[in-house]
């Protein structure tokens, strides 16, 4: 099958996926349509502007650690927020826990002469810079609802958990990294469990897909960047504060949108909801989380306190803004990157 081909089926499959998210989120789409009538436009209108900053600030969690490493060179802010926003359509049109994203990701950066070991490296410290700042944030959110006085042990609880996972989530990633042994032999484990997986697949006619030489050179130099993280942490410092920033600028497009209903309430319980749905969407495997992110957090702000009726349609209105905005824009600039990119060969 020659590139051309190969394009021409990527794009059709991603085209039946847009289809499907649609479909899955039809329900939504009739219920937002509904609440248009009471809803402040002017106010709603500021999720655009909210939205873009978030993509931008998205992006800067890996250039900055890309430029910092001297891997990248000066790219044009808009570049920057288009390929974020990219980033956040395959996964949403992907469920793969993610993992879809990193690879489209580590193929586009590749076309600005960055290494796929470095790509996957910056794309870790987009997690690991994620995972810190809203371990930083969300006991800032307990403390605001403590003081809005509707405090419960239920909120304590998942906030403790949501902390704890992520707090697991980075150690385990600093112990399968600190060692080089450990890399090579995830790194064999890993392309032998592809390799055998394929194989069932395909009954036997595709034998390998991946090459444990090359896996191995991939992870040794994810292993190396870590070293020299190791030996100047400073690096982290920017993706840090850019994750802080897309984390409450994320947020506050729900916080907005309830605003826009008439109905304001406390940003801390939405920070906290959003973190917890976002967690999730790396274990459901509906594109993009539908149905489960929006029943994650309209429980959980139902609990902190807010009406199941406003909780409902402030999520909702929000999420339909998110899916048409990550998928219109999104599939534009994903398929322009297909066009632009996709008859070269990948770099060596």
């Amino acid at each position: 099958m020659n590139i051309m081909s190969v394009k021409r089926v990527i794009s059709w499959v991603t085209l039946g996926l847009v289809a499907l998210i649609l479909f899955l989120s039809r329900h939504e789409l009739q219920k937002a349509w509904l609440l248009l009538e009471q809803v402040n436009v002017f106010i709603l209108a500021l999720i655009i502007p909210l939205m873009l900053l978030s993509f931008y600030a998205a992006s800067e969690i890996m250039f900055s650690y890309l430029r910092a490493k001297g891997s990248i060179e000066k790219t044009h802010w808009t570049t920057r927020a288009r390929m974020a926003l990219e980033l956040n359509f395959v996964n949403h049109t992907l469920p793969s826990g993610g993992v879809s994203g990193i690879s489209y990701m580590t193929w586009r950066l590749g076309k600005f002469g960055v290494s796929p070991g470095r790509a996957a490296s910056a794309q870790m410290v987009r997690y690991v810079a994620g995972f810190i700042a809203t371990a930083i944030v969300i006991p800032f959110c307990v403390l605001l609802v403590t003081i809005d006085g509707s405090i419960n042990r239920w909120i304590i609880l998942v906030s403790s958990m949501i902390v704890l996972f992520m707090l697991a989530a980075i150690v385990g990633m600093v112990y399968l990294v600190s060692s080089r042994v450990r890399m090579r032999q995830f790194a064999t484990w890993f392309s032998r469990s592809v390799n055998k997986l394929v194989r069932t697949l395909t009954r036997g006619r595709k034998r390998v897909v991946m090459h444990e030489e090359k896996v191995l050179s991939f992870f040794e130099e994810i292993h190396d960047d870590y070293l020299e993280l190791q030996r100047d942490r400073r690096v982290l410092i920017r993706p840090i504060i850019w994750g802080l920033l897309f984390t409450i600028l994320d947020a506050a497009v729900f916080a907005v949108t309830f605003w826009a209903l008439g109905t304001p309430v406390n940003p801390a319980p939405i920070l906290i909801a959003y973190t917890l749905a976002s967690l999730a969407g790396f274990i459901v495997v509906t594109p993009g989380g539908a149905g489960a992110y929006e029943a994650i957090m309209v429980a959980f702000l139902a609990v902190a306190g807010i009406s199941s009726g406003t909780a409902i349609a402030g999520i909702l209105l929000s999420r339909v803004i998110i899916l048409v905005v990550t998928i219109a824009g999104g599939y534009l600039f994903y398929q322009r990157a297909l066009t632009k990119y996709g008859k070269r060969r990948h770099p060596a």
